[in-house]
């Protein structure tokens, strides 16, 4: 069976269609168009809250729901929402709630080894085009198998951080330790399987916490693990199909794979939640590699098993290192491929810029152009304006009328940058000196045409802006 698209016609019928003008489209329509487009939600049309349109909104819901069901784990501030897919590719609409990566810690570590994987866990941070990649929270597992154990794992782990909590152990017993320690975070309980699923049921039922279903290689038992589950009550579920090394690799990607297309394609409900990888287990295979060889295994199974549709993986190593190709590729991949990825637009202020000497710049708001002329300008003392370009590079926006002389009035009226400098001159890019003139006449200030790469903004300014009369003393910090 083939899911249909779901389009505008398909929810128009069950909208008010009243065209009231409550919604930012204005009409019903338009309105329809942005729910297919994930761009707006019911809760964006104020009539659907009317009471007589409540049968209506429920079907509008059943409608939008997506065929892998969204999780969340933990609670507050820090919770994190895994799944709600809709789509196979990424091209076709694009991908929510990014993979969570948890870094593991076992309850046969020594208590310096478990403190400073969860320091470096929590505090893991670098700065990407605009984005800050961190890492999602903490697996606790029990490895001794003792109850008293594991419960004082988890009491020190969660002394230690405010991230979601995973607790990993398949005696109902130990786990039930675990949760009266951190049960009221609402841990990720991982896992039920043929031998435990249903105290695992209860244990989930009891404390409102979602439940990983594992099952090592078979699609058939995960369906009817997950089948009887349901029937307790027990909704929030992730899958872990299991994770195969060497030879069976392939087939582990391939179960992946399989389950999600037939959650998503085929429509089987009883497979539509998120998926788990568990690359951790990499270090129980009793390798003779030393542990640098398997931190990269790691992170290399960890890649391969986000490209096929993990939307939790379990991972040891938190290192910058080894982590961050993985937390790289989690945001690219989850990136809208519809929209380029961009900058709020406005103006920044480098160094310590004075009113008479210091220049003023404009670029767009597309990312990796402003991160590139933010590193070849963040020693000077100067003001830079980011125009609002849509995400589109400087040639790519002059080119489509996204850069133009009202776009640059715009922002020289919005930023208040009138009233921080006393001289009128803007520097525009070498890219869009075709603008000059009309740059001129919109905002009545002198235009400069500086230099098509942002990498000769130095040498430009020392060679163009100290020659201006009212403008000496320019200098690097």
């Amino acid at each position: 069976m083939t899911k249909k698209k779901l389009g505008p016609m398909n929810l128009y019928p069950l909208l008010p269609r009243t065209n009231c003008g409550e919604c930012l489209p204005k009409t019903c329509m338009g309105f329809a168009v942005q729910l297919c487009e994930r761009g707006l939600t019911l809760g964006n049309c104020p009539p659907l809250k009317a009471p007589e349109f409540q049968a209506n909104h429920d079907k509008l819901e059943a409608l939008l729901a997506p065929p892998v069901k969204e999780i969340v784990i933990g609670k507050g501030e820090k919770e994190i929402k895994v799944g709600g897919q809709l789509v196979m590719h990424r091209h076709e609409l694009r991908y929510f709630n990014k993979t969570a990566i948890f870094t593991t810690v076992d309850d046969t570590m020594i208590a310096d080894d478990i403190t400073s994987l969860v320091q470096e866990t929590s505090s893991f941070s670098h700065p990407y085009i605009g984005h800050t990649l961190k890492l999602d929270g903490i697996t606790i597992r029990s490895r001794t198998g003792n109850a008293e154990n594991f419960r004082k794992t988890v009491e020190m782990v969660a002394g230690l951080t405010d991230l979601p909590l995973i607790l990993w152990s398949s005696d109902p017993g130990v786990m039930s330790a675990g949760l009266g320690v951190a049960g009221d975070r609402r841990p990720l309980i991982y896992a039920a399987d043929e031998s435990n699923w249903q105290e695992m049921s209860e244990l989930a039922s009891s404390t409102g916490c979602p439940l990983a279903v594992h099952a090592d290689g078979n699609v058939g038992t995960i369906r009817s693990l997950v089948s009887a589950i349901s029937d307790r009550g027990v909704k929030n579920l992730l899958i872990d199909p299991g994770c195969g090394f060497g030879e069976a690799l392939p087939k582990s990607l391939d179960n992946m794979t399989m389950i999600r297309t037939s959650a998503i394609s085929g429509e089987d409900s009883l497979l539509g939640y998120p998926l788990i990888g568990s690359p951790v287990t990499l270090w129980d295979q009793g390798n003779s590699l030393p542990g640098e060889a398997i931190r990269w295994m790691e992170s290399c199974l960890a890649s391969m098993m986000t490209i096929r549709y993990a939307d939790l993986v379990m991972i040891r190593d938190p290192s910058m290192w080894s982590t961050l190709p993985l937390v790289v590729l989690i945001n690219n991949l989850y990136n809208d491929p519809r929209k380029p990825v961009s900058v709020e637009p406005g103006l920044r202020v480098f160094g310590t810029p004075d009113p008479v000497t210091s220049p003023v710049l404009i670029t767009s708001n597309f990312a990796l152009t402003y991160y590139t002329v933010l590193s070849d300008i963040e020693k000077l003392n100067c003001y830079l304006l980011v125009a609002d370009t849509e995400g589109l590079s400087v040639d790519s926006a002059v080119a489509g009328r996204k850069f133009n002389a009202q776009k640059v009035a715009d922002i020289i009226s919005s930023s208040g940058i009138s009233k921080k400098v006393t001289h009128r001159t803007l520097i525009i890019p070498g890219l869009a000196a075709r603008l000059k003139g009309d740059i001129e006449d919109a905002i009545n200030w002198d235009v400069m045409v500086g230099p098509r790469d942002s990498a000769g903004i130095p040498a430009y300014l020392r060679e163009k802006w100290d020659g201006v009369d009212h403008k000496p003393g320019w200098s690097y910090r």
